[in-house]
């Protein structure tokens, strides 16, 4: 009786030890590392892009830009050279959905404190209205830490021509004006090759939580 007791425990201990294995190996199976798509004008609706390159489906990047930012300074895309941002278009008078999607970018501001290669980058559609000055006072009203976010303003042409053809993220409001634009709720992750990695919904919070989990996967892209 003794023996037969002492097989069955070896038994268990053997049955265990297989369990726990196989376990772990479902486990790393399902949480495989799953790269960020790379986004291409092909994929995105074609309202929010402009028709030279709604149908490319490959090489897409931010195209150089310059702007200017809260604090008179020239932003170029070499301030943003080796970094993972979020970039999003707004205009400081909104009354609607900005002042959400502001208050959200704020909130991922502070969960990247943390890293040095992440930042941010709002660009205003309103360049004739949001001058520096209102940029620095909208800045400090919604605590803007200025190492980590920039509010940029501009020449218009150029704000409208990187929302369309870069960010794919601004409706033509189809007023017949050249350079007029319906700015989306929409938060673009790009890396650090200045390709468009995710789009989110700026005024969920699920997408905000998204968003903040995939900055942590494409952090672990770059350190595989």
């Amino acid at each position: 009786m003794l023996s037969f007791f002492k097989g069955y425990k070896t038994f268990a201990i053997v049955f265990a030890i297989i369990s726990v294995i196989i376990i772990s190996l479902i486990y790393n199976t399902l949480n495989v590392y799953q790269p960020l798509p790379i986004y291409q004008p092909a994929m995105v609706s074609t309202e929010l892009v402009d028709t030279t390159i709604q149908y490319q489906k490959k090489y897409h990047k931010i195209a150089d830009f310059s702007l200017i930012n809260q604090n008179r300074k020239r932003i170029t895309q070499n301030d943003y050279k080796d970094k993972i941002y979020v970039a999003d278009f707004f205009f400081t008078t909104c009354g609607t959905i900005c002042p959400i999607m502001t208050k959200n970018m704020a909130d991922i501001q502070t969960a990247i404190m943390k890293y040095n290669d992440v930042m941010l980058l709002s660009h205003t559609v309103t360049p004739e209205i949001d001058s520096v000055e209102q940029l620095k006072r909208y800045a400090i009203a919604k605590g803007v830490i200025d190492r980590k976010w920039n509010l940029v303003t501009g020449d218009k042409k150029e704000i409208y021509a990187l929302a369309r053809k870069s960010y794919l993220a601004v409706k033509d409001d189809g007023d017949g004006g050249p350079y007029d634009m319906i700015h989306t709720e929409n938060f673009m992750l790009i890396d650090k090759k200045r390709q468009i990695r995710g789009f989110y919904d700026g005024t969920n919070p699920e997408d905000i939580e998204r968003l903040l989990q995939d900055i942590e996967i494409l952090k672990q892209e770059y350190e595989q």
